[in-house]
Order: structure tokens, then C-alpha cells, then sequence
């Protein structure tokens, strides 16, 4: 038996302010959606270089205000491509913790996201 690194599934309530900050912003590709018909909830997959998330606006998919743990490299780097983009609803900064190098940012639907580089793999 093998397990996989796990999908986080992500509440949204707006496509268009989805769209706006993992792809726009955070810089995640789409890459596929789903709805059943048209006009129903959509269910999307974003990644970037190895992370993949799951965005829903299907009620009981996931509860907003869920915080999703990134591990990465080249968090300095990312930091400030982000910065470079100009979002103005997002000014994220890094911060130096015990356990590494964290940057948090909130998502339109009050979920965070906590890229992390790791002073150890751990």
C-alpha cells in the first residue's frame, strides 16, 4: 500500500473572485472544472509545481474558513512575485518561525493558505 499526498478540498462561493486570486493572484493553472449542468455549483482543480487544490462551490464540500499547510522551496522568491502583482485585496508578508520561513494569505471566502519553507523536511 502506498498513500497519496492528500487533495485539500476548498469552499468557494464566487467563481470569479476564485479565478481572480489562485489564478490571477497565487498563479495556479486550472486544470480541468466541472458542473453537472449549466448553472450549477462548479468543482475546479488549480495546481502549481506539485500543489493541487480542490475548489468547490458544492455546499458540504468543505466548510469555509479552512487552513490549508503548503510546504515549499523558494519562499522569498514566491513572496515576491506575489508582491509584484499588485493585488489589492492581498499584501502578504513572511515570517520567520520556529519550524521555518510562513507565508499566510486569506482567500476571498475567509480560507488561508500557509506556504511554508521548512528549516528540516520534516
Amino acid at each position: 500500500m502506498q498513500l497519496m499526498p492528500a487533495i485539500p478540498i476548498i469552499r468557494i462561493f464566487a467563481e470569479d473572485k476564485a479565478r481572480e486570486f489562485y489564478v490571477d493572484f497565487l498563479g495556479f493553472q486550472i486544470d480541468w472544472q466541472h458542473r453537472f449542468e449549466p448553472g450549477a455549483p462548479l468543482y475546479l482543480q488549480v495546481s502549481r509545481t506539485g500543489l493541487i487544490l480542490h475548489l468547490s462551490e458544492h455546499y458540504g464540500d468543505a466548510s469555509p474558513g479552512a487552513t490549508v499547510f503548503a510546504r515549499m522551496h523558494g519562499i522569498d522568491a514566491f513572496h515576491q512575485e506575489l508582491i509584484a502583482r499588485d493585488y489589492p485585496y492581498a499584501r502578504p508578508g513572511v515570517e520567520d518561525l520556529p519550524w521555518g520561513r510562513q507565508m499566510q494569505i486569506a482567500d476571498p471566502f475567509g480560507n488561508r493558505l500557509r506556504f511554508c519553507e521548512q528549516m528540516h523536511d520534516q
